[in-house]
C-alpha cells in the first residue's frame, strides 16, 4: 500500500533533486542520512512507479518514490 509522505529536497550543484528529510502526517520527521542510488523503478509493494530513491534512513536501507508530483513510500516498509 502507498503512503504518501511530505519530503523536504534540494537541488544539488548538477540540478539533481536530492531528498533530505521524511515527514508522516502524524508530524515524525525523519532526516535521510544518505540516498544511495536514483533510478526509475516500480513499487513492487505498493504498485506504481517513479524514481525510486534508496534512502539510509536511522541506519536502514528504504525506498523513497516519486511518482509524478508526489512522494511515496511502501506503509509496511516504514
Amino acid at each position: 500500500m502507498k503512503q504518501y509522505v511530505s519530503v523536504t529536497a534540494v537541488f544539488d550543484e548538477d540540478g539533481n533533486l536530492l531528498p533530505i528529510n521524511i515527514m508522516w502526517d502524524d508530524g515524525r520527521k525523519f532526516p535521510i542520512d544518505k540516498v544511495t542510488d536514483v533510478r526509475y523503478a516500480a513499487s513492487l509493494k505498493a504498485g506504481g512507479a517513479g524514481i525510486r530513491y534508496t534512502c539510509r534512513i536511522g541506519g536502514k536501507e528504504k525506498y523513497l518514490f516519486l511518482e509524478e508530483q508526489r512522494w511515496f513510500v511502501d506503509a509496511k516498509e516504514c
